[in-house]
């Protein structure tokens, strides 16, 4: 009578093993259990380097083969920075090419530097790309990921976030002040949008104490953006680094509903200097050439400026998304 009873216990213990793996092997194949790496890396944020202005023309005097010099040409060093860091997501902010965004210029310059990070890159035009008239060397270099080439603005989602591309070559893509199709494909796209924050980056500065001061030229933007509880604008044109507080539709201090811009314009081309300090901007810097590293995570964000070896200024912080 006990040996059916000793056969059994002999036997059961496996057989409970084999189908306890199976069943935590299906868990996790659906997805019921989350490892632990897989949550820390979610919460860890999606790294994104920006920076605008990047590529001197091949025949600029500063050129030197690509490495830069006498200060000037200095695209290979900040994409040196962007390869150590290895961010998800690279953002072009404008005159990525100069000094007219020839195909010929982005082939021999931008691409051998900032070029590495083109099937992660997110650009916008700049000026410059549009002084040889329908930026066509900037949409036949960057092809689908420029956006629509009669347009060259458009969106995509990153985690947590929307991002959206804005062209700010206003008179090239019919304008873009109250009703342009421009603005009415911003407000579309805002009504849209289900992402907790929002990141929207085009070229030239609606704030900035540099050469070229502010622009409200996208004041419309920046009031739609501001009426969405977007977070952060990036932009470059001027040549240098700043930092803004969250700002209202105008120069107001917000720091409830504000937006923070950051101008982003030291890629390498060449540096300017600052010409009048403009209310809530916190830190300035004319002289450093870098990258603009971010870390979007689900409801806040940390930034990081990233300058090229042997200059010691770093700017680095974190805020919440509204």
């Amino acid at each position: 009578m006990n040996m059916p009873n000793f056969r059994f216990n002999l036997f059961r213990r496996p057989i409970f093993s084999v189908l306890l793996a199976l069943s935590l092997g299906f868990a996790l194949a659906l997805g019921l259990f989350a490892l632990p790496n897989q949550a820390n890396s979610a919460q860890s944020g999606v790294v994104v380097m920006a920076e605008g202005d990047i590529a001197c023309a091949p025949g600029s005097k500063y050129f030197n083969n690509g490495k830069g010099k006498d200060g000037n040409c200095q695209m290979q060093a900040t994409a040196a920075l962007i390869d150590k860091v290895k961010p998800q997501v690279v953002l072009a902010l404008g005159d990525n090419q100069y000094e007219k965004g020839e195909l010929e210029n982005f082939q021999k310059s931008y691409d051998p530097t900032w070029g590495k990070f083109k099937k992660i890159t997110k650009p916008v035009p700049g000026n410059h790309e549009y002084a040889s008239g329908n930026a066509n060397g900037y949409y036949d270099y960057f092809g689908a990921l420029a956006g629509e080439r009669n347009k060259g603005y458009y969106s995509f989602n990153l985690g947590d976030w929307h991002l959206i591309a804005l062209n700010s070559e206003c008179k090239n893509v019919g304008g873009c002040g109250t009703g342009s199709p421009q603005e009415q494909w911003l407000k579309a796209d805002l009504k849209a949008n289900k992402k907790a924050c929002t990141l929207a980056f085009w070229h030239r500065p609606r704030f900035s104490s540099g050469l070229h001061g502010n622009n409200k030229e996208f004041e419309v933007f920046w009031a739609d953006l501001y009426a969405a509880r977007a977070d952060l604008v990036l932009s470059g044109h001027d040549h240098t680094y700043e930092r803004f507080a969250p700002q209202g539709l105008t120069e107001n201090l917000d720091t409830q509903r504000g937006i923070r811009q950051f101008v982003a314009g030291a890629g390498g081309k060449n540096l300017y200097p600052f010409k009048t300090v403009r209310p809530n901007s916190e830190v300035r810097s004319d002289d450093t050439y870098g990258v603009l590293k971010l870390t979007l995570k689900p409801k806040s964000y940390d930034w990081e400026y990233l300058a090229i070896p042997g200059v010691n200024f770093t700017d680095k912080g974190s805020a919440n998304c509204y």
